[in-house]
């Protein structure tokens, strides 16, 4: 019978959204003071994890550390942003993984590239740049790719990419994965063979919340060679569990805007 040995699946796969960000923070007092753009002199790849969002990757480790987590992750995969970065290390010093486990960073697991959007807010991009606000009316955010940017499909492309190397190298193993919001739906996306309707309508229920949890396990009923099955989506028990944490979701920073 197929196992998860034999599969070319992990045994168990959890992705994580990084904690709550500067950027984050950044966005909603933009939009709070209708601002065209976030308040940031950075670049999206250097914005650092807020206090607050600190503290969620401090609880989802200890979360992870007292065994509520399903296990613990062997393979801890990562975006090169340094929110992502900060997220996974947080984590596994708190318990979440062996303090020795590397922290594995993988470009393709970057957000996703806003072009001449970056920085933006929704009021923003109406005004500055009206001819992409109805170019993505009209195509959508799944395949609307802004001047010098990336589409969901573009996001999709990298990743289908990934999930092979994963399936290379870390079949049978217990594998996490921390990046952003939409990388989280678009795995979802190709797990799940979910359609472009499919993936949208749970992106209208609501954001990604920051370091939930979205967890595959194995099952070797799944196709004729076993597949990942969705355990659970968007979880946010650690930070419930926790009184020095908070749930919070919002879009990353350079997101400018949802629907």
């Amino acid at each position: 019978m197929t196992n998860a040995k034999q599969s070319r699946w992990p045994a168990r796969l959890w992705i994580v959204r990084h904690g709550q960000s500067a950027g984050n923070v950044a966005r909603d007092a933009a939009h709070q003071a209708g601002a065209h753009r976030i308040a940031l002199d950075i670049r999206d790849v250097d914005v650092p994890l807020s206090r607050q969002g600190e503290r969620q990757a401090q609880a989802l480790g200890r979360w992870f550390g007292e065994g509520k987590g399903n296990g613990r992750p062997e393979v801890i995969l990562c975006s090169p942003y340094l929110r992502a970065r900060e997220t996974g290390r947080i984590f596994r010093d708190s318990g979440g993984a062996e303090p020795d486990e590397a922290i594995c960073m993988d470009e393709r697991l970057r957000e996703k590239e806003f072009g001449v959007l970056d920085g933006l807010t929704t009021a923003g991009i109406r005004a500055e740049e009206p001819d992409q606000a109805e170019f993505r009316r009209l195509l959508g955010k799944f395949y609307h790719r802004p001047p010098g940017g990336e589409s969901w499909c573009d996001v999709i492309f990298r990743l289908r990419s990934l999930l092979d190397t994963v399936s290379l190298h870390y079949a049978g193993r217990e594998v996490m994965i921390v990046a952003h919001q939409v990388v989280v739906l678009c795995l979802r996306y190709i797990l799940e063979n979910l359609s472009e309707e499919e993936i949208l309508a749970i992106d209208r229920e609501g954001d990604v919340a920051n370091c939930s949890i979205t967890e595959y396990a194995h099952d070797p009923k799944a196709g004729k060679d076993g597949g990942l099955a969705l355990v659970r989506y968007n979880v946010t028990a650690p930070m419930e569990d926790d009184p020095a944490a908070r749930v919070t979701s919002a879009p990353d920073a350079m997101v400018a805007a949802r629907g």
